[in-house]
């Protein structure tokens, strides 16, 4: 039995916006808690594990 061709996938479309929703240019701040009572202290900026930094989710 032959197999069925797949229909080949839509191009895609460059005037859409892809931007990540965790992070606005890559990063994301977290806030940094010490001691026994949690408290904080001030932020940290890292990279967004959604996009890896790009800005585009993957």
């Amino acid at each position: 039995m032959p197999r069925k061709k797949n229909p080949p996938a839509p191009p895609p479309n460059d005037t859409t916006q892809h931007n990540c929703g965790d992070c606005k240019d890559g990063t994301v701040t977290t806030t940094v808690l010490v001691g026994r009572s949690r408290r904080k202290v001030g932020e940290q900026t890292s990279l967004c594990l959604s996009c890896l930094g790009t800005g585009n989710p993957t």
